[in-house]
C-alpha cells in the first residue's frame, strides 16, 4: 500500500497504487501529497465525474456572465459609480476570478480523473481559490456593514467616501493574502482532496501545525464574517420595522391610509429588505457551511468523509459565485434600470423608471458622501 509505482497509461495517467482505489491514477509527483486516508476508497463511478464536470461548467458560465455584467454595469453607469458600490464591484471581481481560475483546471482534472497540474499547480489552484473566496466573504461583510451604517446609524454614521471604500478593499485583500500565503510558507499546506481532482487545505493531518491553521482560518474566514453579517442585518431589519411602524401610526393619526406617495402594497420597504437579508444569509450558509463541516470533520477525525461528499462540498461552495451578483446586483433598483437599458434580455419582471429614485441605502450613502466631500 505504501509503495508507489507503475507506468504511465495515457498522457498524465499513472498507476500509483494499482489496488482499485481512488488513488490509482495519482501521478508520481503528487503521491507524497496524498493522505493515506483516501487509499481505502474505491475509484468513483465515471458518471460522477461527468456530472461534476457539467455542474462546474454550468456554474462557471453563470458566474462569468453574471459577474461580468455586474462589473460592466456598475463601472459604466454614472449613477452607480458611488464609493459604496466599489464594494459590490470588488465582490463581483472576486467571484469572477474564482470561477475563471477554478472551473477550467478542475474540469480538465475531472476528465483525467486525477490531479494533473503537479504540486505547483495544486498550490496555485488552492491559493487563488482561497484568496478569491476570502475576498468574496469579506466583501459581503463590508457591504452589510455599509448598509448598517447608512440605515441604522444614518447621519450619525461615518459617510462612505472613495478613500474609505478603497481602505476597506485593501483590508479585504490583505485578509485574503494572509490566509492564502500561509500554507505556501509552511503553516499548513495545500493537498488534493476528495476524488483528488481538486486541491484545498490539508484537514486530515493530525499535526498541530495543520490543525491550528484550520482553526484560525475557520474563525477569520467563516465565523467572524458570518457574525458581522447577521449582526448588521438584525439591526437593519429592526430599524426598518420600527420606521414602518411609526409611519403606520402617523397615518392613523392623520386619518389616511398611507403616508407613501404611491401605494406599493405588494412589496413594502420592510418586506424587500427582510427578503434580501434572508436570502443573503441563507445562501451564504447553503454554499459555505457544507465545506466548513467537511473541514471540521477532518480536523476532529470524523470517519464519514468520502471522496464523493468532500468533492461535492468543495464544488458546492463555489456556487456562491453564481448567486452573489443576483442578490447584490439585481436587488439594486438603479442597477435594474441600467440593466434594462444596456442589456434588456437580462432583466426579469417589470422595471419602473421611478424605482431607483431615493433607492434606500445607496441614495443615502451618496448623499452623505457628497456632504462629506463638500466639507473637505
Amino acid at each position: 500500500m505504501e509503495s508507489y509505482g507503475g507506468a504511465p497509461v495515457i498522457g498524465p495517467h499513472f498507476s500509483a497504487l494499482a489496488n482499485g482505489s481512488v488513488t490509482d491514477k495519482v501521478t508520481p509527483d503528487m503521491a507524497h501529497l496524498i493522505h493515506p486516508y483516501w487509499n481505502q476508497f474505491p475509484a468513483m463511478d465515471p458518471m460522477w465525474n461527468k456530472i461534476l464536470t457539467t455542474y462546474m461548467i454550468m456554474i462557471g458560465c453563470i458566474s462569468w456572465c453574471g459577474n461580468g455584467v455586474v462589473i460592466y454595469i456598475f463601472s459604466t453607469t454614472k449613477s452607480l459609480r458611488t464609493p459604496a458600490n466599489l464594494l459590490v464591484i470588488n465582490l463581483a471581481i472576486s467571484d469572477f476570478g474564482m470561477m475563471v481560475v477554478n472551473t477550467p483546471m478542475m474540469g480538465i482534472n475531472l476528465y483525467f480523473q486525477t490531479w494533473i497540474w503537479g504540486p505547483g499547480g495544486c498550490d496555485a489552484y488552492a491559493a487563488l481559490g482561497s484568496a478569491f473566496g476570502c475576498s468574496s466573504i469579506w466583501s459581503m461583510c463590508m457591504i452589510s456593514l455599509d448598509r448598517y451604517n447608512v440605515i441604522v446609524l444614518g447621519m450619525a454614521g461615518r459617510p462612505m467616501t472613495i478613500k474609505l471604500a478603497l481602505m476597506k478593499i485593501a483590508f479585504i485583500w490583505a485578509m485574503g493574502s494572509i490566509w492564502t500565503l500561509s500554507p505556501i510558507f509552511g503553516w499548513s499546506r495545500y493537498v488534493p482532496e476528495g476524488n483528488l481532482t481538486s486541491c484545498g487545505i490539508d484537514y486530515l493531518e493530525r499535526n498541530w501545525n495543520y490543525r491550528t491553521y484550520l482553526i484560525f482560518y475557520t474563525i477569520f474566514v467563516y465565523y467572524i464574517p458570518l457574525f458581522l453579517i447577521c449582526y448588521s442585518y438584525w439591526f437593519i431589519i429592526a430599524a426598518v420595522s420600527a420606521h414602518e411602524k411609526a409611519m403606520r401610526e402617523q397615518a392613523k393619526k392623520m386619518n389616511v391610509k398611507s403616508l407613501r406617495s404611491s401605494e406599493d402594497a405588494e412589496k413594502s420597504a420592510e418586506g424587500k429588505l427582510a427578503k434580501v437579508a434572508l436570502v443573503t444569509i441563507t445562501l451564504w450558509f447553503v454554499a459555505w457551511t457544507p465545506y466548513t463541516i467537511i473541514n471540521m470533520a477532518g480536523l476532529f477525525k470524523f470517519e464519514g468523509l468520502t471522496p464523493l461528499n468532500t468533492i461535492w462540498g468543495a464544488c458546492f461552495a463555489k456556487s456562491a459565485a453564481c448567486y452573489n451578483p443576483i442578490v447584490y446586483g439585481i436587488s439594486h433598483p438603479k442597477y435594474r434600470i441600467a440593466l434594462k437599458e444596456k442589456c434588456p434580455c437580462c432583466v426579469f419582471g417589470k422595471v419602473d423608471k421611478d424605482e431607483g429614485k431615493g433607492a434606500g441605502s445607496d441614495a443615502t450613502s451618496q448623499a452623505t458622501t457628497n456632504e462629506a466631500e463638500s466639507k473637505a
